[in-house]
Order: C-alpha cells, then structure tokens, then sequence
C-alpha cells in the first residue's frame, strides 16, 4: 500500500489517537514519564524513536527539526502513549519472533516480506554497510556471541528494542534475517504498530546507506 493511499485512513486514526492523548490524566502521563522512558515538557511529550527525537504536542507530531513525520510514525508514538502499562513490566529478555505474538498473524506474512527479506535483500553481501547502518540507528552489539555475521540490538523506543540477527549470503544460502522482539513488546504496542516498527527499520536502514526510502506506509 502506497503512502498517499493510506493517508487519509492513518490521519484520522491519528486524530483519534492524538484525542486520546489529550484525555490522558496529568497522573497517568506522570506514570508513562517513568513507564515508557519519555519526557514531559511545557511543549509536549519528548519520545526518542530510532535514535532521534519526537515532539507529541496537542497539535501533532513533530520530529528534532520541527517537521511532521508520516502518520505510521505519529501513530506508533501516539498508541506508545495510549498502551502505557500500570507498572514497569520486568520478564526478563526472552526474545521472540513477531510471529510468535498471539495476535500477529493477519499482518505475519507482511512483517516477512516486508522487513526480514528486504533486509536479507537489501543488504545481501553488504555486512560491513548493515552494521554501520544499525549504529546510525544506534544500534548496539549485544555481545552475546551468537553464531550469526551480524547481531545488533536497536532501540526502537525506550522499552521496545529490536534484536536484528544476519548471515550473509553463502555457496549454499542466501542471505537470510530474523527480528526479535521482547515478549513484553505486546504489552507497549499492538501487533499492528509492531509491524509498522519494523517496515520502517527497513526503510530507516536503506536511508542510513543514503538509498531512497519506500516507506510502505
């Protein structure tokens, strides 16, 4: 689905979600301070996203250069907000696939094609440019020594981080990815928002290698 055919529908999902904001209780944005790792200010709600700074404002979503992101981007960080669980949730990193969440199997084989094989694609042959790409993402080695060319950890938002897993393309194989979230993910966002997450590390990857960006939605 093309941006300017999903537009309208993500806009007023957005408008939706951005009322829900403003009804929060000054208590319950006083608990996601602490809960989600974002910031309240006298402008809005501070959200780190991908290794950059979003403003929620009672008028939009504004990125650190003052300008609107795409509606998948504000939705994700409105539903953040809206999610927010009463308590800190402590389950250890038990790392799952997106498919394996209970509610992930209308958008599964989307989530596949769209961000674990056009990373694969993307980046066959290409180790050295994904990993520098991850750390513009500011992504982080997890030191876990796991049999695979590249494993790196992005901070999605503050308690949502990605586990990317890549081995290269051999005589035998092609390059193959797998992204991992945390069990507790489903508990900050819906399957849908988990999805979206992951399209636009996709994308963000291909823009840190200076290709053009397809944002899916």
């Amino acid at each position: 689905m093309g941006e300017t055919a999903a537009a309208p529908v993500f806009e007023k999902t957005f408008r939706d979600y951005l009322d829900q904001v403003a009804r929060m209780a000054p208590s319950d944005l006083r608990d996601a301070e602490s809960i989600l790792g974002v910031r309240l200010t006298d402008n809005g709600i501070n959200i780190p996203f991908f290794n950059r700074q979003y403003r929620l404002a009672s008028d939009g979503v504004y990125d650190q250069d003052g300008r609107q992101p795409i509606f998948s981007v504000s939705v994700v960080l409105c539903r953040y907000l809206i999610m927010c669980p009463s308590h800190l949730v402590h389950d250890g990193a038990e790392w799952v696939s997106y498919k394996d969440f209970l509610d992930a199997a209308p958008f599964a084989g989307a989530f596949s094609v769209n961000t674990e094989d056009a990373i694969a694609r993307n980046f066959s042959g290409r180790v050295e440019a994904l990993s520098r790409a991850c750390r513009h993402l500011g992504g982080r080695d997890p030191g876990d020594g796991l049999a695979y060319d590249l494993a790196m950890i992005i901070c999605s938002l503050p308690r949502v981080p990605i586990y990317l897993l890549f081995n290269d393309a051999d005589e035998e194989f092609p390059a193959q990815c797998r992204i991992l979230f945390e069990r507790r993910a489903e508990q900050f966002l819906d399957m849908e928002c988990l999805a979206i997450l992951g399209w636009l590390l996709s994308d963000y990857l291909m823009q840190a290698c200076g290709k053009p960006h397809v944002t899916i939605i």
